[in-house]
This record gives C-alpha cells, sequence and structure tokens, in this order.
C-alpha cells in the first residue's frame, strides 16, 4: 500500500504481514550484525592458509576418490586395468612404426626402443593429467553444487589417477628396457624424486587449466591440439641434441629447458646407459625443480583465487 505526503511524493509502507527484522543490539544494521557475531558469507573463498588447512584435511577424501575413479574407469571393458598399461604401449608401437622405422628419427639415438617408450609413458602423465584437469571442474559440477570442500580437491585427484596409472605404466617399462639390454643400477633410484616433481608440476598445470576450463569450457576442446604441438617439440620421438645443432641458441634453450623435456630426459639419463650426461641440458635438475616449483606454487594461488566462483551459474 501506498500514502501520499505533503509535497505529493508517494511513500511506499510495506504490509503488514511483512517480516520485519528484530531492533536488537542498539538497532545495528544486518552486516554490522553478521560482524559482531562472526559470521560470513557462505562460499566465500577462505584465506591461503586456512585453504590449504581445509585441502590437507580432506587428503583422505582425495585418495579416496582418486583410487574410486580409477577403480570405475575401465570397468565396461573387458580387459579392464590392463587398458592402463596398454594404452601407452600402443601409442608407443605407433610412434615406432611412423618415427622409427618410416621417419627414421633414430638416427643417432642408441637403443631406441626404450627411448621411445621412456617418452611416451612419461609424457603421457603430463598430456592425461592436464586433460582430465582441464574438465575437472566442469564434470563435476553436481559434486561441488552438493557438498561443501575445497575445490582444488578435484584438479590434484585427477592427477593422482594418473600418477597411479604411469606406475603401472612404469612396470611394463622396466621390462622392456631390461630386455633391451639395459641393466639395473642406482641411477634407477632417481626416477623417484624426478616423478615427484612431475607430479607436483602436473598438479600445478591442472590447476591452471581447471580454472581457465571452468571459465571457458572451448579450452576443453582446444587443449589436446595444444597438447598434441606441445609433444612434436618435446624430444618424445627424437633426440633434441640432434635438431638444436641446425637451430638458433635461444631455440635451443626453449626446446631444452621445455618441462616436459626436462622430465623425460631425467627418466631417460635414469634408465638407459646410452643416455649419458652430455645429452643433458644444463642445470637440468634446477629446471626440474624450478618448473615444479612455479607450477605448483603458481597454479595453487592462481586456483584458489577463483575458489567462490566454481559451480556457480
Amino acid at each position: 500500500m501506498s500514502d501520499t505526503t505533503h509535497n505529493g511524493a508517494v511513500a511506499v509502507s510495506a504490509p503488514e504481514n511483512a517480516p520485519r527484522v528484530p531492533s536488537v543490539d542498539g538497532g545495528l544494521s544486518l552486516p554490522e550484525l553478521a560482524t559482531k557475531y562472526g559470521l560470513t558469507v557462505s562460499g566465500a573463498r577462505p584465506g591461503l592458509l586456512d585453504y590449504v588447512r581445509q585441502l590437507w584435511g580432506r587428503r583422505h577424501f582425495i585418495a579416496a576418490y582418486s583410487i574410486a575413479r580409477l577403480s570405475a574407469q575401465y570397468t565396461k571393458a573387458r580387459l579392464g586395468q590392463l587398458w592402463n598399461v596398454m594404452t601407452p604401449l600402443l601409442n608407443a608401437a605407433v610412434y615406432y612404426l611412423i618415427f622409427g622405422v618410416l621417419l627414421q628419427t633414430n638416427r643417432g639415438i642408441d637403443n631406441f626402443i626404450a627411448y621411445l617408450v621412456t617418452g611416451v609413458f612419461v609424457f603421457n602423465f603430463t598430456q592425461a593429467s592436464i586433460l582430465a584437469g582441464t574438465r575437472g571442474i566442469s564434470d563435476n559440477l553436481g559434486l561441488i553444487r552438493a557438498l561443501h570442500f575445497p575445490r582444488a580437491s578435484l584438479p590434484i585427484s585427477v592427477t593422482l589417477i594418473q600418477l597411479q596409472q604411469l606406475l603401472y605404466s612404469m612396470i611394463v617399462l622396466v621390462a622392456i628396457v631390461l630386455m633391451t639390454g639395459e641393466l639395473p643400477d642406482f641411477s634407477w633410484f632417481l626416477i623417484i624424486p624426478t616423478l615427484v616433481l612431475q607430479a607436483i608440476f602436473n598438479i600445478g598445470v591442472a590447476l591452471i587449466v581447471a580454472r581457465l576450463g571452468a571459465e571457458v569450457t572451448d579450452l576443453a576442446q582446444l587443449m589436446p591440439f595444444l597438447l598434441r604441438t606441445w609433444m612434436y617439440v618435446s624430444g618424445v620421438f627424437y633426440s633434441i641434441a640432434n635438431v638444436v645443432k641446425h637451430l638458433p641458441t635461444w631455440v635451443g634453450w626453449m626446446l631444452d629447458l621445455n618441462p616436459a623435456a626436462v622430465y623425460i630426459d631425467l627418466i631417460r639419463f635414469s634408465l638407459i646407459d646410452s643416455f649419458t650426461p652430455a645429452q643433458l641440458p644444463h642445470h637440468v635438475w634446477l629446471a626440474a625443480v624450478a618448473w615444479a616449483v612455479i607450477a605448483g606454487v603458481g597454479g595453487f594461488v592462481f586456483f584458489w583465487k577463483a575458489e567462490e566462483s566454481y559451480g556457480r551459474g
């Protein structure tokens, strides 16, 4: 209802049965009351340290979620979890036929089979983590809207899924390396820190693309092309050391310090005797640590800054 005042303006009055805010605490406004009693906006982004603590508190959920997703991944396939190993193995066979036999990129590379399979398996870990991370938010909107938990749990869990798949593949990789004449050596233990650094790098990149994929859904369609291009410049099926001889110095540095190539070369150096330190880029371990820190910390902060926006709309 409305009343006309003496100057002709219309004053609108609320209906008699409209809900009213009781006058308490000296007539404080609702925002002032919320501040006084420590109330916060539902779904608001927590502080960075609080977010880390929340994420650590969900570590069991992350582990259980990744294991369950991995177990369910091939439930409809007759061979089941064997596809975790067969997929990269079949990819390696195809690449060997094309690049080793037809294009003969194996020239100047001792033990090309072990060299190629190592590159395919290690790059597939990064590739699969990024592809899954791109859809980490968009494919789990129902879970995000139904439950309250740190959203970074999802990109981290999909990377852990790929890490488990890589560990299955490493059994086959070691068998292939042994069959090609390589012998176990203490350098094989370098695989462990290399995979740890690569996993941190993959988590960071997965967090970055998860946020971008949540904002730009078409990124999931574009990502396979970007990753295929990345694979071609990462020395998966050829030697970067042989290629850079004919390229400008700065191009050689970019190829050598490419993070995918760095982690691939470290695994090759660990497993293959003929892959000598002279074939590694300068300061390769420093590059591996730097990429893990830059991607891991930068990706985490980048994802956290949009925490309250995931699942909205």
